[in-house]
């Protein structure tokens, strides 16, 4: 199924958690954090401005973003979790 975000929304796949700390150590999965980070699957319209027209998009199809940890909503879709949110709940895009 494709998920097809409207309006300023956009839909985030999460990037993989990390296992090990700075200093090298591994944490197991109960101990690991919810990435604040992932990519841009798919991206809305736009935000509708007051004259009709649409506002282009900071963000792309496939850009790296950092969200925080409370950003968006969290589905299910073919096995996978996505995330859909804002454009204004990013925070960053990370290159």
């Amino acid at each position: 199924m494709k998920i097809v975000p409207l309006g300023d929304n956009l839909v985030l796949k999460r990037l993989d958690a990390e296992e090990t700390t700075a200093g090298g150590i591994v944490l197991p999965s109960s101990a690991q954090e919810k990435p604040k980070q992932g990519r841009v699957l798919s991206v809305g319209d736009g935000r509708l401005l007051a004259d009709g027209k649409r506002a282009a998009h900071d963000v792309k199809e496939g850009d790296r973003v950092l969200f925080s940890a409370w950003a968006g909503t969290e589905i299910k879709v073919d096995d996978q979790e996505l995330l859909i949110m804002s454009e204004s709940e990013i925070l960053a895009v990370l290159e």
